[in-house]
């Protein structure tokens, strides 16, 4: 119990929300829902943000963000560290975002007359518009930097590719970032 909690505490670094956390992942597993919603309810606006950011579209974000807590709700039993659920969440989402970057490719392949994505007067801002400018793998690894607070060991477990590569591919996409930013 103590080496779950101190590896929790470096993952959540060491803010004191490991042992409640600890205890609603434990009763998620065992089938406690209001404990899944109240884990959820935690991260829900990383995950949003998360989606956002590497989809470029609301809609899209909301629905892989839904996707995403329906497959982690089903199968949170299958989780096999108690301390990992962020990771596991983002990790699901990741999954979840790729198979709607899948569909999109087909659905713009088959389709020729493409309706234009609705416009977010909102966050027209530059960051977003540099975000954009990256390739899908550089808004994955940046998004989960910036907005989920993640290592590049992390990162690197998520995606399958090495931390060194991970860290490479995040300061040319933030060196990228910059160009246009300046």
């Amino acid at each position: 119990m103590d080496q779950l909690e101190n590896r929790l505490d470096s993952q959540t670094g060491g803010r004191g929300k490991h042992k409640e956390e600890l205890r609603l992942v434990r009763k998620a597993k065992a089938g406690d829902t209001k404990s899944f919603s109240a884990l959820y309810a935690q991260i829900y606006i990383e995950l949003y943000k998360f989606a956002l950011y590497t989809l470029r579209h609301p809609q899209d974000a909301e629905d892989a963000v839904s996707e995403a807590v329906t497959a982690a709700y089903e199968n949170i039993t299958k989780l096999k560290s108690e301390t990992s659920f962020r990771n596991w969440m983002f990790t699901i989402l990741a999954n979840q975002c790729r198979k709607r970057f899948i569909k999109r490719e087909k659905d713009e392949e088959l389709t020729e007359d493409i309706a234009q994505p609705e416009i977010d007067y909102g966050q027209k801002a530059d960051v977003r518009a540099a975000l954009e400018t990256l390739s899908e793998e550089e808004r994955l690894i940046v998004s989960f930097s910036v907005f989920g607070g993640y290592k590049s060991a992390e990162i690197g477990g998520m995606l399958g590719i090495e931390a060194a590569t991970v860290r490479s591919k995040k300061n040319r996409a933030l060196g990228k970032m910059r160009k246009i930013l300046e």
